[in-house]
């Protein structure tokens, strides 16, 4: 398995990455329905979803491996007077209670490793999420230019090393299909799989496909009949 390895946030144009999602706007108003509070921002990056989920009124628990990332998450939550559980660490070992969260946010951070390792961290969501619980994340697709035509060196059959100048140098990639998502998720039951073509961002073509996936780890009827009345 390979190394796992953060961002290198110090050479990022960190203006896009301080702006939260749309997704989360869609995510917020559905999780707070569903009566949910404890949610996980597994990759939390500069913290942009910690913030605003916090903002929101969860009780956000964040959690990502660069040093710069964690660093600057703590202060910006500290400016906004936000409690917010920050933690250094490696997704293929989380350091949570089993069955902790009600939902874990993992966006375009849990593919940051090679298939041996994304089995350790769908595992590890799985420990840590509650029967019933609620997981959104996202990964690269196949069709993808990065691993289709970039040439970059392959680890294994689903994973590149980025070899491009910038904050994800040797950052390792996997990609996906949609059979390798249903095989990977297999203990969830998949509430929807997306999968977007960005062919144009900021006045420039470009050739980046990704999945994003919507799931929920398997409870009991009971449980699940309890979410569904919430």
């Amino acid at each position: 398995m390979v190394k796992s390895k953060g961002w290198e946030w110090e050479n990022a144009n960190q203006t896009p990455w301080l702006k939260p999602t749309d997704n989360v706007y869609y995510l917020a108003n559905k999780w707070s329905e569903l009566g949910f509070k404890r949610i996980l921002d597994l990759g939390s990056g500069l913290g942009r979803h910690s913030i605003f989920f916090a903002q929101h009124g969860f009780d956000v628990s964040a959690i990502d491996i660069s040093d710069y990332g964690v660093s600057y998450l703590e202060k910006w939550a500290e400016k906004e007077k936000l409690d917010i559980d920050i933690k250094i660490g490696d997704m293929i070992s989380l350091p949570y209670e089993d069955n902790y969260f009600d939902c874990v946010f993992a966006y375009h951070s849990i593919s940051h490793a090679d298939t041996e390792g994304m089995k350790k961290v769908v595992g590890e969501i799985e420990r840590v999420l509650k029967q019933g619980g609620e997981l959104y994340t996202s990964m690269g697709s196949k069709e993808s230019w990065m691993f289709t035509k970039s040439g970059f060196p392959k680890i294994d059959e689903n994973t590149i090393l980025n070899k491009e100048d910038g904050p994800e140098n040797n950052v390792p990639h996997f990609y996906a299909n949609r059979e390798d998502i249903l095989t990977i998720f297999n203990n969830f039951d998949i509430e929807e799989i997306r999968h977007i073509d960005y062919c144009y961002i900021n006045h420039k073509k470009v050739d980046s496909k990704h999945y994003y996936i919507s799931a929920r780890k398997k409870g009991t009827s009971e449980q699940d009949n309890f979410i569904h009345k919430s």
